[in-house]
């Protein structure tokens, strides 16, 4: 994790070029913002995800890896949540979350939140896959890095989403083809969840899917 950044907030958010794909992903992310500035600004990836957020989210609902807050600020504003949290690992982050009016704390993933809290999930995990080689070290990196297999984040964030979110709520996973969609619906059905596609879109370098997780066993 980068260092120089020690506040202490309360409570985490794809990567580099192990393949041409990825390079190419990192590149157009560069041309079109800087890979040196410490947040996440919002792209393709942020709209699709607040358009399902707005359209899905109910209750309490918590973004994780928040970046900027723009997503949540678009579900507090058009959405029918009835709370909207921030969660990101980054201070920068959460400073700019709350700037935009997001209740924003620094946590890792769902750690801090209690069994059966949350009504809403919504998570933009970093996927881009990364040569370990190739890092970064800075918190573009934190933000977009997945790891070798662009599920760094993504697999334990689905191991804890059982605890975290609600019998009847609803977890909003936006999903890159370059992590292997196939296996991630197959970790998260796995984990006792349903798994539905609500949007999708694709991109030259990639096709970026909402994935609609449900308990399973949840009776309405």
């Amino acid at each position: 994790m980068p260092e120089g950044d020690d506040e202490a907030d309360a409570t985490e958010s794809a990567g580099s070029a192990g393949s041409t794909e990825s390079k190419d992903t990192r590149d157009a992310l560069a041309e079109r913002r800087g890979l040196d500035a410490p947040v996440y600004e919002p792209a393709e990836d942020s709209g699709l995800l607040a358009s399902a957020a707005v359209e899905h989210a109910r209750g309490v609902t918590l973004e994780v890896g928040t970046g900027s807050g723009w997503v949540a600020e678009q579900v507090r504003r058009e959405g029918d949540a009835t709370r909207v949290l921030g969660s990101d690992v980054n201070p920068h982050a959460c400073r700019r979350a709350r700037d935009r009016g997001v209740e924003a704390v620094r946590v890792d993933l769902l750690a801090a939140f209690r069994d059966g809290a949350l009504d809403t999930v919504l998570f933009n995990p970093p996927y881009l896959p990364t040569d370990p080689d190739n890092e970064w070290d800075d918190w573009q990196e934190v933000a977009l890095s997945g790891g070798e297999s662009g599920r760094k984040l993504i697999e334990p964030f689905l191991d804890d989403l059982p605890r975290a979110l609600a019998p009847d709520g609803v977890a909003l996973l936006l999903v890159s083809s370059l992590t292997g969609f196939a296996d991630v619906v197959e970790y998260a059905v796995d984990r006792g969840f349903d798994a539905e596609t609500v949007a999708e879109e694709s991109y030259p370098f990639e096709t970026l899917s909402i994935l609609a997780l449900r308990h399973r066993d949840h009776e309405p």
